[in-house]
């Protein structure tokens, strides 16, 4: 089985937190499945961990928008794994 994370995206509210996930996969189509929400649920975790080892380094701003709400789009190199 291969999978890729493409793209995280975190939404935070009061009383909840909303995660999209977006992955390639080269099994087929299974919405319900337990085995479903624990290959997800990894990947976003692997994707988190990823994402603050690699907010540790040098940070780009590439993107801001915004008075008084605003949007700002940072770039942050990943670390290489070690092989």
């Amino acid at each position: 089985m291969s999978t890729s994370l493409q793209r995280l995206i975190l939404t935070f509210k009061p009383e909840e937190l909303i995660v999209h996930a977006l992955y390639r996969t080269d099994e087929g189509p299974n919405p319900g499945t337990k085995a479903r929400r624990r290959e997800v649920s990894g990947l976003a975790r692997e994707g988190l961990r990823e994402a603050l080892s690699a907010l540790e380094g040098d940070v780009a701003m590439v993107g801001t928008s915004g008075f008084t709400t605003r949007e700002d789009i940072m770039l942050a190199n990943r670390k290489e794994s070690a092989a």
